[in-house]
C-alpha cells in the first residue's frame, strides 16, 4: 500500500487556497485505487476543514506540523504540546524582537491562525498584534499550546534568521518555516516525518512506499522519511534541491501533474 503524504498551502492548494478540480479528481482516483492519502499540513484542524473539497473526503489529517494527528473519522489520535514553562520563557524573547506572534492552542489560534491573515493589510496586522492581550492566554484553564508562529513582513526577512539564532539551542523545540516570512515553533516531538512513522505504529499499518509532496521548510521532515520526495515548482530552490522530483507549480496543478506524468499513476 502506497502512502501519499500531501502538504496543503503552496502544494495541494492553489494561490486562491482552493483544491483545483484536477487535483480533486486525482485525489479521488488515488483513493479509489486503494492508496493511503494523508494531509500533512501546518494548518490547524479547523482551517483544514474549512476547505470545501476536503469536507467531501475522509482521510487522516496531520495538523500543526505533526503536532496533532486526526483519523479519517476526525478522532484525535495524538498531540504534542509545548510545555507552559517553555512558552513562558519563549514568548518574551519573541515579543522583544518585535515580530507578530500567533499562538496555536486547543482553543484555536490566538489572536488568529495563519490562513485568515493572508489578505490583511499591514495596518490591520499591526492593529491585530499590538492590541491583542497575550497575558489572557495563560489564564485559560486546561490550556494546551501546539505551536507559535513568529511572523514578519516580506521586507523584513532578515529578522527571521535573527529569530532562529535567538532561539537556537535554548529549547527542545522544532523550528521550521512554512513561508519565507515566518518561523513555526512546535514541540520537539512535532515533525511531519515523525508523524508518518508514528501513525504507522499507532494504526499498525506498514506503507510499502511513502510519496511526500511539499513546498516549504516544514516539509523537509516528511521528505526525510519519504521514498520519493516531490517538491513543487513554486518551492524555494533549497527545498527543490532536497527533493527527488520537482513538479509544476501549485497554480499549474503540480500535484496532479506529478501523479500522472512523473510518477506514472
Amino acid at each position: 500500500m502506497k502512502c501519499f503524504s500531501i502538504d496543503l498551502d503552496g502544494t495541494l492548494l492553489n494561490s486562491n487556497h482552493e483544491v483545483s478540480p484536477e487535483n480533486a479528481r486525482i485525489l479521488k482516483e488515488l483513493q479509489d485505487q486503494g492508496h493511503y492519502l494523508i494531509l500533512n499540513t501546518g494548518r490547524a484542524y479547523g482551517d483544514v476543514k474549512k476547505i470545501k473539497a476536503i469536507q467531501e473526503m475522509e482521510l487522516p489529517i496531520f495538523c500543526v506540523n505533526g503536532s496533532v494527528l486526526y483519523s479519517e473519522e476526525g478522532k484525535m489520535l495524538y498531540e504534542a504540546t509545548i510545555p507552559l514553562s517553555v512558552y513562558k520563557d519563549l514568548f518574551p524573547i519573541l515579543k522583544e524582537m518585535g515580530v507578530g506572534i500567533l499562538v496555536y492552542t486547543n482553543e484555536g489560534g490566538l489572536p488568529s491562525t495563519l490562513p485568515p491573515l493572508h489578505n490583511k493589510t499591514r495596518a490591520e496586522l499591526d492593529t491585530l498584534f499590538n492590541e491583542f492581550d497575550y497575558d489572557m492566554i495563560l489564564t485559560k484553564e486546561d490550556l494546551k499550546i501546539y505551536k507559535l508562529i513568529a511572523l514578519v513582513y516580506p521586507d523584513q526577512l532578515a529578522k527571521i534568521e535573527e529569530v532562529k539564532k535567538a532561539l537556537f539551542g535554548k529549547f527542545a523545540l522544532t523550528m521550521a518555516s512554512s513561508f519565507p516570512n515566518n518561523v513555526e515553533i512546535t514541540s520537539g516531538e512535532a515533525h511531519k516525518g515523525k508523524a508518518l512513522l508514528r501513525y504507522q505504529q499507532m494504526m499498525d499499518v506498514k506503507f510499502d512506499e511513502i510519496i511526500a509532496f511539499g513546498d516549504g521548510g516544514n516539509d523537509l521532515g516528511q521528505f526525510e522519511v519519504a521514498d520519493i520526495a516531490v517538491a513543487m515548482g513554486n518551492a524555494p530552490l533549497y527545498i527543490q534541491q532536497e527533493a527527488d522530483i520537482v513538479t509544476k507549480t501549485n497554480d499549474e496543478d503540480g500535484f496532479a501533474y506529478a501523479v500522472r506524468h512523473l510518477l506514472n499513476h
